[in-house]
């Protein structure tokens, strides 16, 4: 049995990658997102950059946890998830300014009231702000809010965001090259511009998560917040509660120990970190054709820059240790741990390739931040393109 296609899941989107390998792929084939000739301002020197992405199922299980806790910051939260899925694709590419996003809400009114919708709406505003404060020029257009009980269980939150950027400003992942170093910058921890301990899942794999995780329970309280066409013994198939608490240590990048202190759903939930600010700092500090590719490790995880590459080996043996919440999906589940790196970014999700001492610098502009990063592998050349994660609990090929 294939669980995560059971769930009607697919971590890396074969479908979708096999659905568009005949189209025109834009002006940078390679770069992380699709680059477009300047279609809003018809200046050769300049390009677009247009991008969409939902917050996935994590509302699913914001929704359980409003339910029993009551708390409205769970929305402001999925906000922020949803907004970063798009803004860590477009920094990927070395845009943090002059972005344009709209939002995108689908509810069942059954479920979700209208406070809800108001938590929704002014969380966006507010956690724009925030990022502008932090430097981002990013500002909100709009958007569409519609009852769609029909076909949304519970509620979907996404956005579209726009750009227009120099094409000499481009960051193009064809520039990773043999010898590069990759520098990998945490998913985890409490970075300077965080209120609190972020647990680094992100918003990739939460359907594997939230069944893996959480109890039968949580089916026969919220049957709501599930597909009941999967097999029933994939159902909530893990042993906790949302509210069970969970505690462990942390240690900051400053040698500091932390205690945190949270419960299961909470750190499942936890919003997804952007990087913008760090890569922002870093393409104000380091020329640009120091920084050969940057890479999200979103959908397909640790496997992800297989899309952008030819000819190299990726190897990645200097990863960090797998952070609590990961460690509790694998116990709670015992997927096979290769499975894990390719389906979560396992405590980074964001990686940048260059050379050995740039990845210092970039290291050392991210520990400012609060945030850890290391120099997690290097590239090789190769007949043909791969990944190889070397871990504590293995190590594991992945061929593209």
């Amino acid at each position: 049995m294939d669980k995560y296609k059971d769930r009607g899941v697919s971590s890396g989107k074969e479908d979708v990658h096999k659905a568009i390998s005949g189209l025109d792929k834009g002006l940078f084939p390679r770069a992380f997102c699709k680059i477009l000739p300047d279609f809003a301002g018809n200046d050769l020197a300049f390009c677009n950059v247009m991008h969409a992405d939902t917050a996935g199922t994590k509302p699913s299980l914001a929704y359980i946890y409003w339910r029993e806790t009551g708390n409205p910051e769970v929305w402001k939260n999925l906000i922020q998830d949803a907004l970063i899925m798009n803004l860590d694709d477009l920094i990927c590419v070395g845009i943090t300014d002059n972005i344009i996003v709209s939002s995108t809400i689908g509810r069942n009114r059954n479920l979700i009231p209208a406070e809800v919708i108001s938590y929704l709406i002014q969380g966006t505003d507010s956690y724009l702000k925030e990022l502008q404060r932090l430097g981002i020029g990013i500002h909100l257009a709009g958007g569409e809010t519609a009852d769609v009980g029909d076909i949304v269980r519970t509620l979907d939150v996404g956005f579209t965001a726009f750009a227009r950027i120099q094409k000499n400003k481009i960051i193009d992942n064809a520039n990773i090259r043999a010898g590069d170093t990759i520098t990998g910058i945490a998913s985890f921890g409490h970075a300077s511009y965080e209120k609190t301990y972020n647990s680094g899942i992100g918003s990739n794999g939460l359907t594997s998560a939230r069944h893996d995780v959480f109890s039968k329970w949580v089916a026969e309280k919220y049957p709501e917040s599930y597909d009941h066409q999967i097999p029933e013994e994939l159902v909530y198939s893990g042993n906790l509660k949302p509210l069970d608490k969970i505690s462990f240590d942390y240690q900051s990048p400053d040698g500091v120990l932390h205690k945190i202190e949270t419960d299961a759903a909470s750190l499942v939930l936890s919003p997804t970190r952007t990087y913008a600010p760090v890569i922002q700092k870093i393409l104000s500090q380091i020329p640009l054709n120091k920084i050969h590719g940057v890479v999200h490790c979103s959908g397909g995880g640790q496997t992800k820059v297989l899309h952008y590459i030819d000819n190299l080996h990726i190897i990645k043996d200097n990863l960090f240790s797998p952070p609590p919440v990961f460690k509790m999906i694998q116990e709670q589940s015992s997927t096979e741990w290769r499975e894990m790196y390719r389906v979560f970014n396992m405590g980074h999700r964001m990686e940048i390739y260059s050379d050995e001492e740039t990845s210092k610098e970039i290291i050392k502009i991210a520990n400012a931040f609060g945030i850890h990063a290391a120099a997690i592998g290097r590239t090789e050349s190769s007949s043909q393109k791969k990944v190889t994660v070397q871990a504590a609990s293995g190590t594991f090929i992945y061929n593209g």
